[in-house]
């Protein structure tokens, strides 16, 4: 056993971890039943998102990919358009390629041993470490940001957790540490007291259930931890963009690239722009390269920024139109789409931002969220 939990009461911090739990868990959809596609799928979408917005989501897409086999031979585009405005949509390709290995390799039944389970597209050991111990209570650590705050205080850890030797430290630490009797509910108790008690700011001491326990509490520095190195501020891009009009009323939309940023989504013309360079000449000559249309590049309508952990777009968006209903160059994926017809495309946030700013008002029963 490590030096760091000499003269710590493993048994008794188990205890009152579990009992608060049991006691106190938010009822969410996920935590329904143990079912481990359903506890597969919830933790993929709760990695950088917050979990109300998770729920309409979760629920939405258990409804359209109710079993490993729907969602492992769906068309991307329809998993993709059910992922729009979650963000980080590597996850949602990832999970269907996962999905569809299980299905065809291990006769649809969810690995259960850590070995095989991490063989998967997308599965780390965070994701690994849940679905094991929620699903099959299989004593394995799940180690996230919530979890290393609150161990950080609780056992009084100076390391950077921002660093992957950190990680690997808690992950040896939780082998000790977490109840062999009830995984499940220790591992998610840990990320439910994270999340409601332990927060990053102003945590909630007093009514912490393993207070007694904490020697960051006891030292009086529990807002001090957890140490984590600051990031780089991210950088800012100057992007112009074009609602492209023909005759009929359609707007031009385009897919981005098979790889990198927001791979392919749907999107509308944009492209960068130097400070010292006019937008609706640039917009113009950009049109005209890429699609071979004569684009008449109008009005400035608007302005989108979004924020990526590494990026920040700043977007102006113009009006421009076409003659006619010119045929489209086929070196690029791009359509001709009206209101109707583009709701059967996914869109990352920003573009869907300009779409309700200028073509149709979106439903907002599914709030926008920031991804990368």
């Amino acid at each position: 056993m490590s030096k760091i939990l000499q003269d710590f009461d493993i048994s008794t911090f188990q205890n009152d971890l579990v009992t608060w739990f049991s006691n106190h868990y938010r009822e969410l959809p996920w935590r329904e039943n143990k079912d481990p596609y359903r506890v597969w799928v919830s933790e993929i979408m709760l990695q950088q998102t917050r979990v109300d917005t998770v729920i309409p989501y979760y629920q939405a897409f258990m409804r359209q990919f109710p079993t490993l086999e729907t969602l492992a031979y769906a068309e991307e585009d329809q998993v993709l358009k059910a992922w729009e405005g979650l963000g980080y949509y590597s996850r949602a390709r990832n999970l269907q390629s996962a999905v569809r290995e299980v299905v065809e390799s291990y006769g649809g039944e969810v690995p259960s041993t850590r070995k095989e389970i991490s063989k998967l597209k997308g599965v780390g050991p965070y994701t690994a470490g849940a679905i094991l111990s929620i699903a099959y209570d299989q004593p394995e650590p799940a180690v996230d940001g919530n979890v290393m705050r609150v161990l950080s205080r609780v056992l009084y850890i100076e390391e950077d957790i921002a660093k992957v030797k950190t990680r690997t430290l808690f992950e040896s630490l939780l082998y000790d540490l977490i109840s062999k009797e009830n995984p499940s509910f220790f591992n998610q108790g840990l990320m439910e007291l994270g999340a409601l008690v332990c927060t990053p700011t102003s945590p909630g001491c007093l009514l912490c259930p393993v207070r007694d326990h904490c020697r960051a509490f006891a030292a009086g520095v529990q807002e001090q931890l957890p140490i984590k190195a600051k990031k780089k501020k991210p950088k800012a891009k100057q992007l112009i963009a074009a609602v492209i009009r023909n005759e009929k009323g359609q707007v031009l939309i385009e897919r981005r690239p098979e790889k990198g940023l927001l791979a392919k989504l749907w999107q509308f013309p944009n492209v960068e722009l130097e400070s010292t360079k006019n937008a609706q000449q640039v917009l113009g000559d950009y049109i005209h390269e890429r699609f071979h249309l004569d684009a008449t590049v109008g009005e400035y309508v608007q302005t989108v920024e979004h924020v990526f952990s590494h990026l920040i777009w700043n977007i102006r968006v113009y009006e421009a139109t076409v003659k006619g209903v010119p045929s489209l160059n086929d070196k690029y994926e791009a359509d001709w789409v009206d209101d109707r017809t583009i709701e059967n495309y996914a869109f990352p946030v920003s573009h869907q931002k300009i779409i309700q700013g200028n073509l149709r008002k979106v439903d907002d029963t599914i709030g926008f969220t920031a991804e990368g």
